[in-house]
């Protein structure tokens, strides 16, 4: 059974814009040095967890600064498959959170809402929002 854990590793190394919502790993104040690029809002904390193959946990070139938990980004960087373990604090305590990707020194820009369908790769980890449901 695959539980998200299949990583498409012909990605590595690829540069790929990704839409999704900022959840800061490590922050001090409004300064977001790390955080997770989740697929919906409410993932990890008061939603399930999306499978890591749907988790991008991202370090932005420059600290970014937010707002608000979940502020709808977009990345651009180079891709890196390979799971990675995230400390998450969340209201009710400390979450481990499982990434099957990572960029690092990511361009991150604020985006007003996170389309539904994105026009990406056709192989990129968030084709699941482009498929349709049979």
């Amino acid at each position: 059974m695959d539980h998200g854990e299949t990583l498409s590793l012909n990605l590595q190394d690829k540069t790929v814009q990704l839409a999704g919502y900022a959840l800061p790993v490590d922050r001090d104040g409004d300064l977001v040095y790390q955080f997770l690029l989740v697929p919906w809002t409410g993932a990890c904390s008061h939603m399930p967890t999306p499978p890591p193959n749907q988790i991008v946990l991202v370090t932005p070139a420059q600290p970014y600064r937010m707002s608000e938990a979940y502020q709808p980004v977009s990345v651009t960087g180079a891709l890196q498959p390979g799971m990675e373990k995230s400390q998450l604090f969340i209201l009710d305590g400390v979450s481990v959170i499982q990434s099957g990707y990572a960029v690092r020194k990511a361009e991150v820009v604020d985006v007003g809402t996170v389309p539904d369908t994105i026009t990406l790769p056709v192989n990129s980890p968030w084709t699941f929002l482009n498929k349709k449901k049979n």
